[in-house]
């Protein structure tokens, strides 16, 4: 399928084109759906390395995918947040067009992607993203949400230039509203994190406090960490651990609908359980 743009109005413009979801749908009559967004620190998109690659990928782990195309710098907040969001609207409005399970629809974000990954399901409630259609109607909350070196708290120890392209000039004082930890309650979709403690761009510390506040708010998270890794590794290729995140990812969201459907879930995680299976 060719690229779907996501508002009428012709004269909302992107850096290449329009503000759009790009599908690679999979040959399945019911599937799981996920949406990419590369990061680009909110000045560029990083199409070519976080969004088509990742939606093959997942699309090999049995997810429809869609990449996003977002407003950047100059273009400043709400408006990438808004397209994010008018792009979940759209995916579950035709959910049942693409064949995709309305309630496993989730966003998965690099970088400065990874925190309008987030937005969706953290900051967007008070934002309006209709456009006179009947995707007005869905929700734009993602099931679940796999940020992936992300600039996710927007403090001076992160990542200072993705907070001004996306705030301006005047970033210091308005960027609490958008610094997603600060808002992370017992609705926050279930999380799945992925960083690098080498990362020498977006410091580490943004996964440790998301999950840190996840854990408080004792909401379904998981923290893939690891030492080895500059600032975006994608996929992870030729490496012996960042290469799993995808599958690691995969199996977090499935253990969260697992643990909401099977009522022997929990005793697994027990440490009886796992004494007897071990003696066995």
């Amino acid at each position: 399928m060719e690229k779907i743009y996501l508002w009428k109005d012709q004269s909302i413009k992107t850096q290449t084109d329009r503000p759009s979801i790009v599908p690679f749908l999979i040959d399945k009559p019911q599937a799981p759906a996920i949406l990419i967004i590369p990061g680009g620190g909110y000045g560029i998109v990083c199409e070519p390395t976080e969004g088509t690659p990742t939606a093959k990928k997942f699309n090999t782990l049995g997810y429809h995918a869609f990449v996003l195309d977002y407003r950047t710098a100059p273009a400043r907040y709400p408006e990438p947040q808004l397209d994010a969001m008018r792009a979940m609207k759209m995916i579950r409005a035709n959910a049942e067009k693409w064949g995709i399970i309305p309630d496993q629809i989730y966003t998965c974000g690099f970088s400065a992607g990874a925190h309008l990954a987030g937005c969706p399901g953290l900051i967007c409630d008070d934002l309006d993203a209709s456009d006179n259609d009947f995707c007005d109607n869905f929700s734009h909350i993602p099931n679940g949400m796999i940020l992936c070196y992300g600039v996710l708290a927007f403090e001076d120890w992160s990542h200072v230039g993705s907070q001004q392209n996306l705030l301006g000039e005047n970033f210091p004082a308005l960027r609490k509203k958008c610094s997603l930890p600060e808002f992370v309650n017992e609705k926050t979709p279930p999380t799945f994190l992925l960083h690098t403690i080498c990362d020498q761009v977006v410091s580490y510390r943004n996964s440790m406090v998301f999950a840190e506040k996840m854990a408080q708010a004792h909401r379904p998270c998981e923290l893939a960490l690891n030492y080895w890794g500059d600032h975006g590794m994608l996929l992870g290729k030729n490496t012996l651990d960042v290469i799993n995140w995808p599958e690691q990812a995969d199996a977090f969201l499935k253990s969260v609908l697992l643990s909401e459907s099977d009522p022997e879930f929990r005793s697994r995680y027990t440490h009886p359980y796992q004494a007897k299976q071990v003696s066995e």
